[in-house]
């Protein structure tokens, strides 16, 4: 039987309608059980955070730090969010744009101008929105930031006509990290850490490449292999499901970055099954009232889901992947709704 069919079955048994005064604790109790179930099923090993009206209402661990499967999980751990990353050296230029240092409309060779003529035709917003018609990162010639650098230097063509097609890959946001060195003078992890982090209180996230940390949960697969080391480049962020929740609000009450430029952030190309900087964003006149972004990296898995009219935020990290997120996101999230 598949975990869907699965995932319904046991939830119809915790759908009963909650109709007293003891209804928070009873939807608590029930996001558990689900949870519980979920880890016990081999569909969930990590840790999960529900917020709803601005308040943490379950912050739990389930399972083990790494493959030896010898120390558990607690909510001080910090996990890989994968694509989730994208986030920062998206909201960097935007910041930079509000300071007067950029337009999404510059091309890139007024930033970088010792790459290839392509630049003149690929703008910031091309690589905010995954428009670029860059080639993505040959991965087995990387080992570093340099290499990244070297890569692009010697891409001579692009798949595409810039906005015109989309194409999710990598050397979009390295791109988008060697601007924001271009212009501050320091790298996007220096600048992530004074403007990003350091404002929105997120004592415990770090970004790669980093040494020698605490509470980093190791990622592992199904065969209890250990995932390979982080090559040292930067980008890669590790952080607690409190501070993601804390970036969620930080982001959303536009204290990084104002209402507009959230916006532009949230736009994506006009195809299906596409992606803007924030993942999946919905807006109400300008007003974010969703965001939906999930990420992976290689067995680390990762899923933030805020509903602004419904004022919940909930938030997956784990590290041993099973791709059941959504479905465990889902279910929680009705739980939130039938438990009024």
């Amino acid at each position: 039987m598949s975990y869907y069919k699965q995932l319904f079955l046991f939830f119809t048994l915790l759908l009963l309608p909650i109709h007293n005064s003891f209804a928070q604790t009873k939807k608590i109790n029930k996001i558990d059980s689900l949870m519980k179930w979920a880890h016990q099923t081999g569909a969930f090993n990590g840790n999960v955070l529900v917020a709803k009206n601005n308040k943490i209402i379950y912050n739990a661990s389930f399972g083990f730090t790494d493959a030896t499967k010898t120390v558990q999980l607690t909510p001080d751990y910090r996990f890989n969010i994968g694509s989730i990353t994208k986030e920062f050296s998206a909201v960097a230029l935007l910041q930079l744009q509000e300071q007067g240092k950029l337009k999404l409309s510059d091309p890139i060779s007024q930033y970088i101008p010792e790459l290839p003529k392509w630049t003149d035709k690929v703008t910031l917003k091309n690589l905010l929105q995954y428009t670029s018609g860059i080639p993505n990162v040959n991965w087995k010639k990387i080992k570093n930031d340099k290499d990244l650098f070297e890569g692009l230097q010697l891409v001579d063509s692009l798949d595409f006509k810039p906005g015109t097609n989309y194409d999710y890959n990598n050397n979009n946001i390295f791109l988008r990290q060697f601007i924001v060195e271009r212009l501050t003078g320091m790298s996007l992890k220096t600048y992530a850490e004074k403007f990003i982090f350091k404002p929105c209180k997120m004592a415990s996230s770090v970004m790669t490449p980093f040494k020698n940390e605490k509470n980093i949960a190791k990622g592992f697969n199904s065969d209890l292999i250990a995932d390979k080391e982080d090559l040292p480049i930067t980008g890669g962020t590790y952080l607690t499901t409190q501070d993601l929740l804390k970036w969620a609000n930080c982001l959303h009450s536009n204290k990084v970055i104002s209402t507009n430029s959230l916006f532009e952030l949230g736009q994506q190309f006009n195809l299906p099954e596409t992606q803007s900087s924030l993942g999946q964003a919905k807006f109400n006149d300008k007003k974010l009232t969703e965001h939906i972004h999930d990420g992976r990296a290689g067995s680390y898995e990762a899923l933030l889901v805020s509903d602004m009219n419904e004022k919940f935020t909930i938030i997956l990290l784990g590290n041993n992947y099973k791709g059941k997120l959504f479905e465990t996101s889902d279910a929680i999230k009705a739980l939130l709704k039938n438990a009024e």
